[in-house]
């Protein structure tokens, strides 16, 4: 433990001195370095995603300075230190935590997050989506809010109703395509698609988010394998030719020592 503190008590001198005498670091807002408080996240997710132990270890560092960068700003303000924040996650881990912390019983994981949505309307939450941040990324979004108003009950009660859904909503866009609806009918129906097969995803233990993105990661490295075999010349072939290209790539992906990055 006492390693651990000496580590963060380090990072706090060193935010110190950054934002004494470093020009860059002095002119630092809220507002400045939330895209790059963003962007810290997502390559944290993408080591995570990897499977990358280093990077995530780098990456978290990266998040921790930004943390304590924030706390610096409004300790400068006169609004909150490091101290009130690490103290407002300690004591809201022990309230929404009575089974460790009180005298409640629970039996899983699930009826831990029953109590936890419950806690938080407690504590003067308007509702249970209240923090389900606006700038998550939608599909992000959608798994989230249908997770937490699993917890008070508006939930399926079977999988089978969710994929009659899912089933529903396609019928629905494609009678508004065949239809020839306005633009902003077919994109509200399809976009009750994507949503009734996020929860179709939450009901068989998927996250979508990176369900897709291992999607994304597949077709890249597959087309960025047609591009490297097409010789500058992949203006100039046929759908048949770089099919083909794709198919070998996905052959090669089946093989036992393929490495992600075809070595």
């Amino acid at each position: 433990m006492q390693d651990k503190l000496e580590a963060f008590g380090r990072l706090l001198q060193i935010m110190d001195e950054l934002r004494a005498q470093c020009p860059w670091d002095r002119k630092q807002t809220f507002q400045s370095l939330r895209n790059l408080t963003i962007e810290e996240t997502y390559e944290l997710a993408d080591a995570i995603l990897e499977e990358d132990l280093p990077g995530i270890r780098e990456e978290i560092g990266d998040l921790l300075l930004h943390a304590v960068f924030y706390a610096k700003i409004g300790e400068e303000q006169g609004a909150f230190n490091i101290a009130d924040a690490l103290n407002g996650i300690c004591d809201k881990l022990i309230q929404r935590h009575p089974h460790i912390y009180g005298d409640i019983s629970v039996q899983d994981e699930e009826e831990v997050k029953r109590n936890w949505e419950q806690i938080k309307l407690k504590e003067g939450k308007k509702s249970v989506l209240a923090g389900v941040p606006k700038s998550l990324p939608a599909m992000v979004k959608a798994y989230r809010m249908q997770e937490k108003t699993a917890q008070v009950g508006f939930e399926w009660e079977h999988t089978e109703q969710v994929w009659e859904k899912v089933q529903e909503e396609i019928a629905e866009f494609h009678e508004a395509v065949e239809q020839n609806a306005p633009p902003e009918k077919k994109e509200e129906e399809f976009g009750d698609i994507l949503f009734s097969l996020v929860n179709y995803a939450r009901f068989h233990q998927i996250d979508p988010e990176t369900a897709l993105e291992r999607v994304n990661a597949k077709f890249k490295r597959r087309f960025e394998y047609i591009e490297t075999h097409a010789r500058d010349q992949l203006t100039h072939l046929s759908l048949e030719e770089m099919d083909a290209l794709w198919n070998q790539a996905k052959q090669l992906e089946s093989q036992p020592n393929h490495s992600p990055d075809g070595k």
